[in-house]
């Protein structure tokens, strides 16, 4: 039986812990306020700055599989240093394979579909921590002191996406709701939109096959759709009709949002997402490990589940 260390229980942590519990594997979840223990997986309250507190923690771990993230982009510089070097650790001194959840902040502004050998030219200040974090995880497995990968997702959506997700309360839950909808960005450009759990299902993959150290793989995701194409999706599968889509100013979001809601002005950095074509292909992990992308449909229904549930509680 393999032994499974998950750092965070957001969505993407807890999807992979559902899961592995779900196939008999051993479960441990390391979160910094710990939890109840759930059937098939341990939860266990550790400080993931803490270099030695979470190699303890960590024990034994064949797998370690980072979906932590510090709470809102303005940590980042403070959080994140400590936080994985405290990972790397853990991950060298237990003898781990590192499985580290990534995004598409290093690549920065791109003009073409991004694939996994678009070099790594992030200008903000995201995109540079990013960056280093692969950059130091990827000289230890050089060196030989870890295994190392990463799986790279465009932004994510799905069941359990709250507040910090740009496809989830501030937008499904309104659709849900029967109101208009306000967005950041060209509502009509396409977007490269990636599934929580296909996330979570491609974090397993690569932490069980060997072809998967020691390179960045995109997480098979389905094909770009616009902002305003997947709001009338979400409208369809309620069977309603078009729903209102508005934009929101970006020197709104900056000077009033950002005045109440710090971790908002970050948004900016990250703004040539949404204002033009922003396409991330992921061929290549299908191709190597044959996992398809959830269609469209299917994992936006399994969204607006989610959703009517929570909100009928």
């Amino acid at each position: 039986m393999t032994d499974h260390v998950i750092l965070g229980k957001g969505q993407i942590g807890s999807t992979v812990a559902s899961i592995l519990a779900a196939r008999g594997e051993r479960v441990r979840v390391l979160s910094r306020s710990g939890g109840p223990d759930l059937p098939g997986i341990e939860h266990i309250k550790v400080d993931a700055r803490d270099a030695a507190a979470l190699t303890a923690a960590a024990k034994g771990a064949d797998v370690i599989y980072n979906c932590a993230n510090p709470a809102g982009y303005h940590q980042w510089a403070d959080e994140w240093p400590p936080m994985f070097a405290a990972i790397l650790a853990a991950a060298k001194n237990n003898g781990a394979g590192l499985v580290n959840t990534g995004n598409l902040y290093v690549y920065g502004p791109v003009t073409e579909p991004m694939t996994e050998r678009t070099p790594l030219n992030s200008p903000g200040h995201k995109g540079r921590i990013r960056i280093r974090m692969w950059n130091d995880a990827m000289a230890l497995h050089r060196s030989g002191d870890i295994r190392f990968t990463e799986a790279r997702g465009s932004d994510y959506f799905g069941p359990g996406a709250l507040a910090d997700a740009m496809l989830g309360e501030r937008v499904v839950r309104p659709v849900v709701e029967g109101k208009g909808v306000t967005v950041f960005g060209d509502p009509d450009a396409p977007h490269t939109f990636t599934y929580i759990p296909d996330v979570a299902r491609a974090l397993i993959r690569l932490g069980g096959d060997d072809r998967a150290w020691g390179r960045p793989w995109h997480v098979p995701s389905a094909p770009a759709a616009s902002q305003r194409e997947m709001v009338q999706a979400m409208a369809r599968l309620l069977g309603r009709g078009p729903v209102r889509v508005t934009r929101l100013p970006w020197w709104l979001l900056i000077h009033v949002v950002g005045a109440f809601a710090p971790a908002m002005k970050g948004m900016t950095e990250t703004r040539h997402q949404w204002d033009g074509p922003y396409i991330m292909e992921s061929g290549e992990f299908t191709d190597t490990f044959g996992d398809e992308p959830t269609d469209t449909d299917t994992a936006l229904a399994e969204t607006l589940d989610w959703w009517r549930a929570r909100l009928a509680r």
